[in-house]
C-alpha cells in the first residue's frame, strides 16, 4: 500500500541515522524526497542515499544546507519548490547534542545546540508554510525528544531546545489548522544510532536499559513508522500532538 504517492517530502539532517530511516520509509510509500546534510564529510553518504532513493522509483535530491541558517533554508525550499513543484511534508529532524553540566557549559555550546535544534525548526517552518498555504494542505513533523519532556542532568541545552520544539509545534498547529496544515511532534527515547552506541556498550549499560519498560533501545525504523503515520492521511485529524516513542521511558 502506497500512503504517500506523489507527495513531496523535505527532511533535514537525513544523511544518516533517524533522518536516513525516515527518508527510506517515506520513499517506500511513494514520496519524492528532498533532504539536507550539513558537512562536507557527509556528502558521500548523502549521494549514496539519493541514489538509493532514486532506485526506489521516486525523485530524490540531496542538498548541502545548514538548517540553522535562515538564508540557506530560504534558498533550499525555493529550489525544492522549483524542482519538485510543491512541498507536502516537512520533517524537521536536524539536531545535535553537546552535553555538559551547566556549571561547565560554555555560551558557545549552548548557542550551537539552540541554533541547530530549535532555530532550525523556525527557519524551515517559516519557509514551507508559504507553499503549503497556497495548496491548503500540509504536514509538518518536528523531531523533539523525551528529554524535552523529562529533562536530564547534563543536557540542559538539549532539553531546552527539544522542549521549545514542543511549544512551537502546539502554537503552529493553532495558527495553521484553519489552512488544513497540521503540525505534530515526535519525542523519541533512546534510539540505536551512532550517537547512542556508547550508552549500550559502556559501564552500567544493563542498569540503564532497566529504566526502559520495554527493555531495549528503539530503532530508526520505529521512529520512521511514526513519522509515516503523521505524514499520511492516517493522522488526518491530528495536530498539535506529541507522540512519545520511547519504550515507556516517560511513564
Amino acid at each position: 500500500m502506497s500512503l504517500l504517492a506523489n507527495k513531496v517530502a523535505i527532511i533535514t539532517g537525513a544523511a544518516r541515522g533517524i533522518g536516513e530511516g525516515i527518508a527510506l520509509k517515506l520513499a517506500g510509500h511513494g514520496a519524492h524526497i528532498a533532504f539536507t546534510y550539513v558537512s562536507e564529510g557527509s556528502a558521500p553518504k548523502a549521494t549514496a542515499l539519493a541514489e538509493k532513493l532514486a532506485a526506489m522509483g521516486v525523485q530524490a535530491k540531496a542538498y548541502r544546507s545548514n538548517a540553522s541558517n535562515y538564508e540557506e533554508c530560504e534558498t533550499f525550499v525555493n529550489d525544492v519548490v522549483a524542482t519538485f513543484g510543491k512541498v507536502d511534508i516537512c520533517v524537521n529532524n536536524a539536531g545535535i547534542s553537546k552535553d555538559n553540566l551547566l556549571l561547565r557549559m560554555t555560551p558557545e555550546q549552548w548557542d550551537d545546540v539552540i541554533l541547530t535544534n530549535l532555530k532550525s525548526v523556525y527557519n524551515m517552518t517559516k519557509q514551507v508554510i508559504r507553499p503549503m498555504m497556497k495548496a491548503k494542505s500540509g504536514s509538518i513533523i518536528n523531531m523533539s525528544s523525551i528529554i524535552g519532556i523529562k529533562g536530564n542532568a547534563g543536557q540542559s541545552s538539549y532539553a531546552a531546545s527539544k522542549a521549545g520544539i514542543i511549544g512551537f509545534t502546539k502554537s503552529i498547529a493553532l495558527e495553521l489548522g484553519s489552512r488544513n496544515i497540521r503540525c505534530n511532534a515526535i519525542a523519541p527515547g533512546f534510539v540505536e544510532t551512532d550517537m547512542t552506541h556508547y550508552l549500550k556498550e559502556g559501564t552500567g549499560a544493563d542498569e540503564f536499559l532497566k529504566k526502559i519498560p520495554l527493555g531495549r533501545f528503539g530503532t530508526t525504523e520505529e521512529i520512521a513508522n511514526v513519522t509515516l503515520f503523521l505524514a499520511s492521511e492516517m493522522s488526518s485529524y491530528m495536530t498539535g500532538q506529541v507522540l512519545s516513542t520511547c519504550g515507556g521511558l516517560n511513564i
